[in-house]
């Protein structure tokens, strides 16, 4: 899917022309498709290991960095960098939008912990409501200092202006990628409950707070080079975890690859749908994700159905009885 991503363009490509040496063709790879496809790559690795580690840390399916207002705090840094320092940088911004997330979600951790009816489908709710009126206040602060153009392409994911020498800061993903996997084993204690990990003498704050901020920088780093994607931390991790388990050690390597597939198949549709022209990959990713998580949503919320339909089938209120291995197992 990679080196079909690379061919894919308002130019033509042609892999000949490349081998034999043209200067035009070979720039168009490495300033513009190479680039992009590296962008992509790092984007679905990160934001679904982000939404794996707040799923986990949560305790909660229905978490991510979308539902955790992790997004929208984000956002509102990148604002916040643009009206205090007008001439600030792309470095400059991710400071901004990684201490406005992480302090966001800190708030929503918050939040979560003092609901004592901590329903599977309250919680992203939670969420949701406290993005939504941290998004609103950065729509009204956008509107008074007359930077709505300006915040509008941090506001809606695009790849179509990645280019080389603005898209290098998405490459801070991967190390954390790698630092997520060397604590992923604290990462399932703390998930287990506060007094579980005392128990196991690990600092339950102290990791808490390394996870939410590995979650935080990797969300900073893409909406600053790409804008702001949903779902992709909200239904990769639940989907991977279906057929891997919830372990994340097990699991990381196949939801970070998995996460890199969906986002490169979701960009490759919202080019060649509508080619010449590009549909902006936020659009792509909402369509199939919110198609997806209204699935996990039924599956989640509904576990007997399929032993319900079997019983309607059957006209029975037996089931099969479970079949014992060998030596009583």
């Amino acid at each position: 899917m990679s080196f079909v991503s690379l061919f894919i363009g308002v130019i033509d490509l042609q892999f000949k022309e490349i081998l034999q040496g043209n200067i035009e063709q070979i720039e168009l790879v490495l300033i513009s498709r190479l680039p992009r496809l590296l962008a992509i790559l790092c984007t679905g690795m990160g934001m679904s290991v982000a939404g794996l580690i707040m799923q986990q840390l949560c305790m909660n399916k229905f978490v991510s960095p979308s539902t955790g207002a992790t997004i929208s705090s984000a956002q509102f840094g990148i604002l916040l960098a643009m009206i205090l320092f007008p001439n600030s940088n792309l470095v400059d911004k991710t400071i901004f939008a990684f201490i406005a997330a992480i302090l966001g979600t800190w708030v929503f951790v918050y939040f979560i912990q003092k609901v004592k009816f901590k329903d599977i489908i309250m919680v992203p709710l939670v969420g949701i409501m406290f993005g939504n009126i941290i998004g609103g206040i950065t729509d009204y602060i956008s509107y008074k200092y007359d930077m709505v153009q300006a915040l509008s392409s941090w506001l809606v994911g695009d790849f179509s202006l990645i280019l080389r020498g603005r898209y290098e800061i998405v490459f801070l993903a991967v190390p954390l990628i790698i630092l997520a996997f060397l604590f992923a084993n604290h990462f399932n204690v703390v998930g287990m409950g506060e007094d579980f990990s005392k128990n196991l003498g690990i600092n339950h704050n102290a990791v808490l707070l390394m996870g939410l901020s590995i979650s935080a920088l990797i969300t900073a780093s893409v909406v600053v080079t790409v804008g702001s994607i949903p779902y992709i931390g909200l239904i990769v991790p639940n989907v991977v975890a279906m057929f891997k388990g919830d372990r994340i050690r097990g699991s990381l390597l196949d939801i970070a690859l998995s996460g890199a597939l969906f986002v490169l198949v979701c960009d490759i549709l919202g080019r060649v749908i509508n080619a010449p022209y590009e549909i902006p990959i936020n659009l792509t990713v909402g369509i199939l994700g919110s198609l997806i998580f209204l699935g996990l949503m039924y599956k989640r919320l509904n576990p007997g159905s399929k032993r319900r339909a079997r019983v309607r089938a059957t006209g029975t209120g037996c089931s099969t009885p479970p079949v014992l291995s060998e030596g009583g197992e």
